[in-house]
């Protein structure tokens, strides 16, 4: 296997992260939902890469074989979105997914972010399990953010407290600090 590469969106990768994100949406997940229903899609940089929002791409071999959109919604929070990832490399001895999120957090606590929140689906049982690990909390759609982009398709919705976020071992008050 290849090494996967985590890194920011460019415009060259639009419709590779299209066609990800609308094979595992629609063929392996059954969610009809087409490409015209996610116009942020279509504008990536203006919709996520602004403010404190970013959009990152993970590569093997040349391809994009996952996604992970972070929108500023104002307020020092962001709404996390469009976390894909293809079946091939999906999984923990992949670690695609976490890497990507990693690359999130570590953006978040720079871009001093406190909140980060999701919309998810209830189809997708194995990226709560992921979420839940990974610190997000489950709350109610009335606990969101009224900035939050919702998603029709939306039924499960998150929060990450980014302050509540453990720093790398070196910067932990207990650490001496590094030379």
């Amino acid at each position: 296997m290849a090494e996967v590469e985590i890194r920011r969106f460019s415009e060259d990768d639009a419709d590779a992260v299209l066609s990800v994100i609308l094979t595992i949406q629609r063929q392996e997940f059954g969610i009809d939902i087409s490409a015209d229903a996610q116009p942020d899609l279509r504008v990536i940089p203006d919709f996520y890469q602004s403010g404190k929002g970013q959009f990152w791409v993970a590569v093997e071999d040349g391809a994009i074989v996952g996604t992970l959109g972070l929108k500023d919604i104002g307020n020092n929070q962001a709404a996390l979105r469009k976390m894909f990832v293809a079946a091939a490399v999906r999984g923990g001895e992949h670690g695609v997914a976490a890497r990507l999120l990693d690359r999130m957090f570590s953006h978040a606590r720079d871009a001093g972010l406190i909140e980060i929140f999701l919309g998810t689906t209830d189809k997708f049982v194995a990226a709560h399990r992921f979420y839940e690990k990974n610190g997000f909390t489950e709350i109610a759609k009335s606990a969101l953010p009224r900035s939050f982009p919702l998603m029709a398709v939306d039924s499960k919705f998150y929060r990450h407290k980014v302050d509540s976020l453990q720093q790398p071992a070196c910067l932990s008050p207990s650490a001496p600090p590094p030379a």
